[in-house]
């Protein structure tokens, strides 16, 4: 069994891609992309926030080093985070959604619950 899934595409453009819904993700608390997608953003968003929650120095850089907005990252550590501090995981919600019109491919809104 494979760690993740590779989405179709290389790992650059793959890892790049997560990096944009991750903090399009954290910044707006709710989007509307792919089943597969949002699988995926699932598991990056989770150790995010659950780095927000140990709210040191050292988790800070490490968001920063994944997050490419700082705004975000602060918004992270002190809004987001302590809403999270006396649950154990599970801080989002995958909601599926209707196919998309171009190819047919199933949709789902991820949020923060």
């Amino acid at each position: 069994m494979m760690g993740y899934r590779k989405l179709g595409r290389r790992s650059s453009h793959r890892r790049s891609m997560l990096r944009n819904l991750t903090t399009d993700f954290l910044r707006h608390g709710r989007i509307e992309t792919t089943e597969t997608r949002a699988k995926e953003l699932r598991r990056i968003a989770e150790k995010m926030i659950t780095l927000g929650k140990r709210g040191d120095l050292h988790a800070r850089r490490q968001a920063l080093a994944y997050i490419y907005d700082e705004a975000v990252v602060s918004r992270l550590f002190e809004e987001i985070a302590p809403k999270y501090a006396e649950v154990n995981g599970g801080y989002t919600r995958i909601i599926k959604g209707n196919l998309r019109r171009g190819d047919s491919a199933p949709r789902a809104i991820i949020e923060l619950v």
